[in-house]
């Protein structure tokens, strides 16, 4: 699926057993691009990723799942990989580079911006740049991403979607790390009920 706007570019690929989404992010002035989320077939990404001068991969949150194929893509492509650092222990590993809440990555002419959106992990974060936001595992069509886990809080990922995503423009098309995209607009209206449903 090809998402594209005045200046930017995003493939969309789903990939692996989970069915994750990858994206690969171009600025069309310029062929620059990046990598979000190399979950899984490297070669795959690879493939989506020909002609693009991409500079680095970064990752939503370090999940398994959202981090298998990094080693061939980064090799293959000699470029390094970025993630927050507090989910290194969840990775399993350090990044190349650490990402900080309020980051502006340039992607050729344009702007990618880092909001630190835990909850789902401790590390979890959302890009947005133009008119999308790629909220990994933080938000789905229909509420928020899974907090089973002893490092996961649902009151804190209710916090981030309300805090620093919601408050993203009506229009602004919402990528997720598995499924199909949405929008701010879309999914505003239920805040209220995800509060209390609780999960």
């Amino acid at each position: 699926m090809i998402h594209q706007s005045e200046h930017a570019r995003v493939q969309k690929l789903n990939l692996g057993p989970l069915d994750n989404c990858v994206y690969v992010v171009e600025c069309l002035e310029t062929g620059q691009g990046v990598i979000i989320d190399a979950a899984a077939e490297g070669e795959a990404i690879l493939e989506a990723a020909t002609g693009i001068d991409i500079s680095r991969v970064l990752e939503t949150h370090g999940h398994h799942d959202h981090i298998g194929a990094l080693d061939p893509v980064t090799a293959a492509l000699r470029i390094p990989w970025a993630m927050h650092p507090a989910d290194i222990d969840i990775a399993g590993r350090r990044p190349d580079e650490e990402l900080v809440d309020g980051q502006e990555i340039e992607v050729g002419n344009l702007l990618l911006h880092v909001a630190s959106t835990p909850g789902h992990t401790p590390g979890s974060v959302t890009f947005a740049i133009e008119t999308v936001a790629f909220t990994g595992d933080t938000l789905f069509p229909g509420g928020p991403g899974a907090t089973r886990w002893e490092y996961s809080s649902f009151g804190q990922i209710m916090d981030s979607i309300e805090q620093r995503i919601m408050p993203l423009p009506d229009s602004t098309v919402v990528f997720p790390g598995h499924g199909a995209q949405t929008t701010i607009g879309s999914e505003r209206p239920d805040l209220g009920r995800w509060r209390k449903r609780g999960w």
